[in-house]
């Protein structure tokens, strides 16, 4: 298995948002890798590390999840890689819940975001996001 890390998705992912899905609630891992200074597009100047610029992307988007009936579910720093291999470690994960794949969509698409997804651009060398659906312990059930 090949890992790539991406900041933006491929063409096909991004169409897969706008795809029904599962009905219910959307859980979204963030394998985060942090650039070692920020860099932003529009070629400012900073003293800003990448993790730096992205905890003010995502100090946006607490703010902003809630409104779009989110919220935060688990976040940390990456400590080791305890089964498999990967070439290099990722520095943080988290995993925000969303009431849907759209309800993420529209969030993405609000002028808000837009706002703050610079720092997220600047912040970020990569990451892996993986969507995992349904209600929390519903495979452990056997449902």
């Amino acid at each position: 298995m090949e890992v790539k890390n991406a900041v933006h998705p491929t063409p096909e992912q991004m169409a897969g948002y706008a795809e029904p899905g599962a009905d219910g609630a959307i859980y979204m891992l963030n394998l985060l890798k942090f650039r070692d200074r920020a860099e932003y597009a529009d070629g400012r100047e900073t003293e800003l590390s990448g993790a730096e610029a992205y905890a003010v992307y995502g100090v946006g988007v607490m703010k902003l999840l809630p409104e779009f009936g989110g919220y935060l579910a688990f976040s940390a720093p990456v400590e080791r890689l305890m089964l498999g291999e990967v070439e290099e470690l990722w520095d943080s994960m988290a995993i925000a819940m969303y009431p849907s794949r759209q309800a993420m969509l529209d969030m993405m698409q609000s002028h808000e975001y837009q706002a703050i997804h610079v720092h997220r651009e600047a912040g970020l060398a990569g990451q892996l996001n993986i969507e995992g659906v349904g209600a929390v312990g519903k495979w452990l059930a056997g449902a």
